[in-house]
């Protein structure tokens, strides 16, 4: 296991590539959820220096309710919300359609939760396991219209890898 990324320039594409064997790499032989989630946000934070980069993870509600809520995960970037409930924003509405959601402009997405003023664009990418959201990947950039479906189809591929 390596502890220091291979940082490339070049295509999006390429640059995924590059980063998925690290990941891979970083993953392998360590069975802590939390730990490997830090790594992973992490690698996508160094490679691409997104604004913000993170997991919101599907857990009980903090009122003693049987309903559940994303709460923070690890993440790399500026403070974040804690707590998100399903359905609202960008997170929430992933994690009620179990799909990804590429947003161009976070200003023009009803309900858009502004963590960060600075945010302009954003993809959140559920982790699905057992036909259940348990966790998503969220990702935010100061650039209007970042995230494409190169990013949706290789993030996908990442998440894919987290074994929780």
């Amino acid at each position: 296991m390596s502890e220091d990324l291979n940082i490339i320039t070049g295509t999006k594409a390429e640059q995924y590539e590059s980063l998925i064997p690290q990941i891979k790499g970083l993953l392998e032989g360590e069975p802590d959820v939390i730990a490997n989630l830090a790594n992973i946000a992490g690698a996508l934070k160094e490679q691409f220096n997104w604004l913000w980069t993170g997991f919101y993870l599907v857990k009980p509600a903090f009122a003693k309710t049987s309903d559940k809520e994303l709460v923070l995960g690890p993440f790399q970037g500026p403070i974040a919300c804690t707590r998100i409930k399903k359905g609202k924003g960008v997170c929430g509405t992933s994690w009620e359609k179990a799909q990804t959601i590429i947003v161009p402009d976070v200003e023009k997405f009803p309900g858009h939760i502004a963590c960060s003023s600075l945010s302009r664009s954003e993809i959140v990418v559920p982790v699905i396991r057992n036909n259940e959201v348990i966790a998503v990947l969220d990702a935010d950039s100061e650039e209007s219209n970042h995230f494409d479906e190169v990013d949706r189809i290789y993030l996908e591929k990442i998440m894919e890898l987290i074994e929780f």
